[in-house]
């Protein structure tokens, strides 16, 4: 085992990798009146050209922070240090040094990285058509002539399979069905056929019949455009299914990283074993009780030394685990956990 160094000529890694995103030790502090509310901690990782990193955890882990600071969208009140190299094409260049409302990163949001939100039904606003809505991509990033833009505006929402989509172009959100929104909603994220796509569990709203076209759906669209995918979710089914990589994701910070197989057959990190462990297994007996993770979460305020997961750990090490955070170490190819006990 070896401790992963993070500074090592990161454009040179992602130049050589085809790397599209490494976000690199990655802070987010938020200040309210309790204290300082330590959200995302330390954060670090990397998604090749054409793979898919499947970020899971539980709610309130800070996953969503993190995929809003990929594209600078959170709030004021959130300090933000670290890095996050974005490979262009052209050049690589650190997310967080650009202003969140000037033109370098109004040119990356939205036609280099788009991002699938949750709730559907609240993304789109009432007052105008569903086809203008995707339409203002198509407008601010490839053409400004009304005619060309909605006719490449009818053509993604025909790809994400909305039928007569002249028709559904002029129509408004409430004529629009959950499954129906879910789809305009990744149409808007890829009608500019985006390097990443963030998706942050954009099923967690539909029924599972709806969900199984969605993710199928996903897939066939990111083979099409050889485009990167940052699945964020709670259902390690669908990790299984989408990701070729997950992080493992707990009080704001990334526990365990690895290949899906080796994740799923052989996790090292006791958190990582309890999420695994709580879910139902096809074949298991009928009266066979799911493993349970004992306790909740803790308020990421005032945090103390130590692991954060000490509380709930059954393997934890008085006088270690709660006295100084474990550090990062690799365990097998590409396979690398956060805890003293391993």
């Amino acid at each position: 085992m070896r401790q992963i160094h993070t500074n090592k000529g990161l454009e040179a890694i992602m130049d050589a990798k085809e790397t599209i995103i490494r976000v690199n030790n990655l802070h987010i502090n938020i200040k309210t009146e309790e204290g300082i509310l330590t959200a995302v901690r330390g954060v670090s990782f990397h998604i090749d050209k054409g793979e898919t990193l499947g970020l899971v955890g539980e709610s309130g882990c800070g996953k969503s922070l993190t995929c809003k600071a990929i594209l600078a969208l959170n709030d004021q009140k959130c300090s933000t240090t670290g890095e996050i190299l974005f490979n262009s094409g052209e050049r690589v260049v650190d997310i967080l040094k650009m202003s969140p409302k000037g033109p370098e990163i109004r040119d990356i949001r939205g036609k280099q990285i788009s991002m699938i939100f949750q709730e559907p039904m609240v993304c789109f606003s009432p007052l105008y058509t569903i086809g203008s809505q995707i339409n203002e991509c198509t407008r601010l990033h490839i053409t400004k002539d009304k005619k060309k833009s909605r006719e490449i505006t009818i053509d993604m929402m025909k790809k994400v399979g909305i039928a007569n989509a002249e028709k559904r172009y002029d129509q408004y959100p409430h004529e629009f069905s959950g499954g129906m929104l879910q789809r305009a909603l990744i149409a808007m994220a890829l009608v500019c056929r985006p390097k990443l796509l963030i998706a942050d569990e954009p099923t967690t709203a539909l029924d599972v019949t709806i969900q199984a076209q969605i993710l199928e759906l996903i897939k066939e669209l990111q083979k099409d455009l050889k485009m990167s995918v940052l699945f964020v979710t709670h259902d390690l089914g669908t990790v299984a299914k989408m990701c070729d990589r997950v992080a493992v994701m707990y009080l704001g910070k990334i526990v365990e990283t690895g290949p899906v197989e080796e994740i799923y057959f052989n996790p090292k990190h006791p958190y990582t074993k309890g999420l695994i462990g709580s879910v139902h297994k096809i074949g298991s007996k009928r009266k066979e009780r799911l493993d349970s993770i004992e306790g909740t979460v803790p308020l990421a305020l005032n945090l103390p030394p130590g692991c954060g997961f000490y509380e709930r750990c059954h393997c934890r090490i008085d006088g270690v685990c709660n006295v100084r955070e474990p550090e990062t170490i690799e365990v097998g190819p590409g396979h690398t956990v956060s805890c003293h006990a391993v």
